[in-house]
């Protein structure tokens, strides 16, 4: 059950939500109403119906019970708790559209060699009677080889659930081949020839006569 609001207004939805109550907007087929609803309300209907896409009973101050579903929400960009509410009433018996999430589940046949997968669409716009909105859709990504991709043309809706995206241009995952490390090539002159010390300042290096003439040094001087 939600209360209609009837004062408005920054300050006082600050207050509301001090006393764990979501200031929103009922929008039907009259004109959008002012509301509040307590958190603890709204987290178990949406827990217990479904998810974001729940439809929910609203009964605005004891009145006529309206079929509704959650159009738009606002959320603490630190603690996440919602913070505003859209409601939009909706008839049972009409379609509507909705975002829904995708899950991937199975272990691609790319990645146990090696490959990296990326998931590249993360929700699917569907439209389907109020009551038959799935909660989430799921995506077999066990076949895929690396360089493989998964477009949308490949998933099958539940019963009842158009898919909206573009069947052939949605791609919802992808196995890419690792990427190489390339190491850098070494800078000339950076490092000693393998199996000798670097030379220190002021002595010859490897294999010159400390004399500098390249006499022998057993040879007996004159």
């Amino acid at each position: 059950m939600v209360q209609n609001r009837a004062v408005l207004g920054s300050a006082e939805s600050r207050r509301l939500r001090r006393q764990g109550l979501i200031p929103g907007v009922l929008y039907g087929r009259e004109a959008p109403v002012a509301i509040t609803i307590a958190d603890r309300d709204l987290r178990t209907a949406l827990t217990s119906k479904g998810g974001l896409n729940a439809v929910l009973d609203v009964v605005v101050d004891g009145g006529k019970e309206h079929s509704s579903v959650l159009k738009d929400y606002q959320q603490d960009a630190v603690r996440g708790l919602i913070t505003h509410v859209d409601l939009q009433e909706v008839r049972l018996d009409q379609p509507i559209h909705a975002t829904v999430p995708l899950h991937l589940h199975g272990d691609p046949v790319g990645v146990k060699e090696g490959g990296v997968l990326t998931q590249v669409t993360n929700e699917l716009n569907v439209e389907a009677l109020p009551m038959e909105v799935p909660e989430h859709l799921e995506a077999d990504v066990s076949a895929l080889a690396i360089g493989d991709s998964l477009r949308l043309s490949a998933l099958a809706a539940p019963e009842g659930v158009t898919l909206l995206d573009d069947l052939d241009e949605t791609v919802l995952a992808t196995v890419a081949a690792p990427s190489r490390e390339v190491e850098p090539e070494p800078v000339e002159g950076e490092e000693a020839a393998e199996g000798e010390e670097p030379a220190a300042a002021g002595e010859p290096a490897a294999g010159d006569d400390a004399d500098g003439d390249g006499a022998d040094s057993g040879a007996s001087g004159e």
